[in-house]
């Protein structure tokens, strides 16, 4: 069946793409979509859609999750709700996961299995409608099952040969590369709170941090993403590598079902996290990429692991310099800042270990202050500012060190 499954996404972009030609985004059907439970805990989906698409079906185990990908599905006026329920289902998103492709996620309380799956094209009317059923099983034959179809990391460029040069000096006229990573995006909505969305607030803020710093000139600013799409933490990271950043920071704005977290704060890179609350938002944020579907197995070996701790010495005091310059900047501009404004904790997305890296959750989306901050855009101008001083004032106090060491 796995073997089945890796398969079955080509050979449906062959049938269907011969079946008719496609003009326009896919819709769901929401009067055709639906879950229903049939013998011994069997569960059935059916989704409707306006037109046949190439799709592909794969599971996940730990936690067990079941993944549809589409190319391409327009979600709009389709809710969740609109599927039913059925037991052993027990979440499910969906959204845009990358440029072109669609993906919806089901979380499995229990071990349900593909059995059958299947799209048919109504060749009168283009509509197609897609049929899974789930059986199902013990733990040992779902995790025989599941498995991605291929590289899980799938979104990362292809490996390249090359040769290891020593990181150089930039000269003084060479623009600071600044790579700005607008947390979350497409099926990883971020924090939610009162219609608004992470995702699309640290979007729209990291644009307009990006025109500020350009505004100013000597910056080359470039974002992770500049659209409603995901990007895996892996991914974040190598583009910061591809641009050759001089630094990277990550934009958020997360929300806390417990205590009264309120103010920006600015996170640097540590194993141990400083608080509860930071160990919480660490473990939510590298949860990101299982939670759309990426699988993320593996460690980084021993060598690896002390080659990139020697790198971390020199960029460690350069992260920490950065840390306090944003806060400084941020305090001055706005005064809206965290009781404790700078934390650490393991965030993957800050592990390049020769860029200075930074999280900056701006605010919190379960403060009603803070909510009502990142909606005005005077407010979110201000602190887009605070941002582009503060890096700003640790370029310059960045260079006057580096030359004290040269001297």
């Amino acid at each position: 069946m796995r073997r089945i499954l890796s398969f079955l996404f080509v050979l449906l972009w062959a049938s269907v793409g011969h079946a008719q030609d496609f003009t326009g985004l896919a819709r769901v059907s929401p009067a055709q979509s639906k879950l229903s439970e049939g013998w011994q805990g069997a569960v059935r989906l059916e989704l409707g859609l306006s037109q046949g698409v190439p799709w592909r079906i794969f599971q996940l185990d730990d936690p067990r999750r079941m993944v549809l990908d589409f190319r391409e599905v327009d979600w709009s006026g389709f809710d969740r709700d609109a599927l039913g329920q059925a037991e052993g289902i027990s979440d499910i998103r969906f959204g845009q996961f990358r440029p072109g492709w669609s993906r919806m996620v089901f979380d499995l309380e229990v071990p349900l299995v593909v059995e059958t799956a299947g799209l048919v094209v109504d060749q009168t009317t283009g509509g197609a409608l897609l049929t899974i059923d789930l059986a199902r099983r013990s733990d040992e034959i779902y995790a025989r099952h599941a498995g991605a179809p291929r590289d899980p990391r799938w979104d990362l460029p292809p490996a390249v040969e090359t040769t290891p040069s020593p990181r150089q000096t930039k000269p003084d006229w060479a623009p600071i590369v600044v790579v700005l990573d607008p947390g979350h995006g497409g099926i990883d909505v971020g924090a939610e709170r009162d219609g608004t969305q992470e995702k699309s607030l640290m979007l729209q803020f990291a644009r307009e941090v990006r025109d500020s710093l350009r505004r100013a000139g000597g910056f080359d600013v470039i974002l992770t993403r500049d659209g409603d799409h995901f990007v895996s933490l892996e991914r974040r990271v190598s583009l910061a590598h591809d641009a050759g950043a001089d630094v990277f920071i990550s934009l958020h704005a997360d929300a806390l079902q417990q205590g009264h977290a309120r103010g920006a704060t600015v996170y640097t890179l540590s194993d141990e996290a400083s608080d509860a609350a930071s160990a919480i938002l660490a473990e939510r944020h590298d949860r990101d990429d299982i939670l759309a579907g990426i699988d993320l197995s593996g460690a980084d070996d021993e060598v690896a692991d002390v080659l990139l701790d020697l790198a971390r010495l020199e960029t460690r005091p350069r992260t920490a310099l950065l840390a306090a310059n944003l806060i400084s900047s941020m305090h001055t501009a706005s005064g809206s800042l965290n009781k404790k404004p700078h934390r650490v904790a393991g965030f993957s997305v800050l592990k390049a270990a020769d860029i200075p890296s930074v999280l900056i959750e701006v605010g919190f989306l379960s403060s009603p202050q803070d909510l009502a901050n990142l909606r005005d855009p005077n407010w979110r101008a201000v602190m887009a500012g605070a941002i582009r001083d503060g890096i700003q004032a640790w370029v310059d106090e960045d260079k006057a060190l580096r030359d004290l060491v040269r001297q």
